[in-house]
């Protein structure tokens, strides 16, 4: 028997197929083979098709099958991993009425601020975790502000992982991890911030019902059963947004125990018993084995201008692969001769209070830097970016034992992992998971036996562990002068 995963992210979808009894990995696969297209029709715009998400899930789905060469009817449950805060509206017939509007998109940052100072920081602090900020409920708000004869014709609204959950089952439902990632929940209250709703002139109606995050959320009706290539009944068990659901494939379950992503941005999510905190360029979310007893809250650092940045360059420096890159990086010095990159240039930063200061070539020499000097100067300014976000995260009383990241992203290059973990001062443990694969395995956790599970993360998935550099006195120069160079463009940025 077998379990499915899902990873919807914003540049492909990934699927994973592994053994129901050990989680063990069968397959794991992507689509496109290029990546998905972000609509930027303005400035700090992003919006995807969610139709697409549908199509690249059934071509990968029927990929997987026939090249595990395995028996869909033994396929006995599927999870979903979703890229957070995205906004998807449908009307009663479940059609999507606009594009998505995805988590890196910042048009609502003025309405979510405007939110936080009316209805008060102790309120919002207390009762969400967090500033409504950019997220989902602002997205919603902008959209009946300036597409009316949309917002009109809303039925409900979802998160990406809703909407795919609607696809297979036919069902509009949600979670309480999901409204709590678009600011819809009330952590002292423990039910929908209808108040926010209501503060935005949103009917809460339409809100789609809440399911239970490891249950039965719905069962692939006829219509997801054929586009899929799945088979009718499986029922889906598990949805969660992606930094939740990666810090689950991590083992990171427990305060103290934090995840860490560099994909196309950069995160820190770190696990506490307490949505409290003292500052809004951290984020406070339902993890997945919270409980309204025993709760376990994911505090997210965000750092949008990460992988986006070494992609970009790979794009335009026409190099042949990422394994390139890391090696003419390797060639040069720590600091790169003096050439710095600050790397924010993927829409509005939370730990800059929704400032977006852009990408930020400085002190190139004509003479002496070339492209392994961008390479080696980009690699240590996202670098250096995680070091200053772990540095927000302890601000905010964050207590970390232990750091965790998956071997599929930018930790995999030496060098961008030796300075995060010598300037950190934590060692940082590499696991050969995916997000696909967590929401695969997570399936299994119907039983509730979490001790089960992570001991199977423990034993079969870690790679290697990244320890702090004894010599770190180049290391640090280097980041203060890069932190000197940021903080001044922070001060100077209207």
């Amino acid at each position: 028997m077998y379990h499915i995963g899902y990873d919807i992210g914003s540049s492909s979808i990934k699927v994973a197929i592994v053994e129901a009894a050990t989680g063990k990995q069968v397959i794991v696969l992507s689509e496109p083979q290029n990546e998905m297209e972000i609509v930027s029709l303005h400035p700090d715009w992003a919006e995807q098709n969610p139709e697409i998400w549908w199509q690249h899930i059934c071509h990968a789905t029927k990929r997987a099958i026939k090249e595990a060469n395995i028996d869909a009817t033994k396929i006995k449950g599927i999870g979903i991993s979703y890229q957070m805060h995205g906004l998807v509206i449908v009307d009663e017939n479940g059609n999507s009425l606009r594009n998505s509007i995805i988590w890196c998109d910042s048009r609502a940052v003025a309405i979510g601020q405007k939110a936080f100072t009316e209805l008060g920081e102790d309120k919002c602090l207390t009762h969400l975790g967090n500033s409504p900020g950019n997220f989902t409920a602002s997205k919603l708000k902008w959209v009946k502000e300036n597409q009316p004869h949309l917002y009109n014709k809303v039925h409900k609204y979802m998160l990406p992982g809703d909407y795919i959950a609607f696809r297979f089952t036919g069902k509009m439902t949600t979670t309480k991890n999901g409204l709590s990632e678009g600011i819809l929940w009330d952590y002292k209250e423990n039910k929908v911030a209808n108040w926010l709703l209501e503060y935005y002139g949103i009917d809460p109606s339409l809100t789609p019902s809440i399911v239970e995050n490891f249950s039965n959320q719905g069962e692939l009706n006829e219509k997801g059963a054929l586009e899929s290539g799945l088979h009718l009944g499986i029922p889906i068990v598990y949805r969660a947004g992606d930094q939740p659901n990666n810090a689950l494939s991590l083992n990171v379950l427990n305060p103290g125990e934090v995840a860490a992503t560099g994909g196309t941005s950069g995160v820190f999510y770190a696990v506490t018993d307490s949505s409290t905190g003292k500052s809004t360029r951290v984020n406070n979310f339902v993890h997945v084995n919270y409980q309204q007893k025993s709760p376990r809250i994911g505090k997210l650092l965000n750092i949008n201008g990460a992988g986006i940045l070494y992609r970009w360059l790979r794009t335009n420096l026409h190099d042949d692969s990422y394994e390139s890159m890391n090696l003419k990086a390797n060639t040069v010095a720590i600091g790169s001769d003096g050439l710095m990159v600050i790397p924010f240039g993927n829409g509005a930063e939370r730990m800059f209070n929704n400032k977006n200061i852009g990408t930020n070539f400085l002190n190139i020499n004509l003479n002496i830097h070339s492209s392994a000097h961008l390479y080696r100067a980009a690699l240590e300014g996202i670098a250096f970016a995680f070091v200053y976000g772990m540095e927000c995260l302890k601000d905010d009383n964050v207590k970390i034992d232990v750091i965790r990241a998956g071997n599929d992203n930018l930790f995999r290059s030496e060098l961008f992992s030796n300075t995060v973990a010598t300037l950190i001062g934590h060692e940082i443990e590499i696991y050969n998971t995916t997000g696909a694969v967590g929401a695969a395995r997570a399936v299994g956790l119907t039983d509730g036996d979490f001790k089960k599970f992570s001991s199977n993360i423990e034993q079969n998935d870690h790679v290697k562990t990244y320890f702090p550099l004894q010599n770190k006195e180049a290391y640090i120069e280097a980041y203060q002068k890069w932190k000197k160079e940021l903080e001044y463009i922070i001060t100077h940025k209207k």
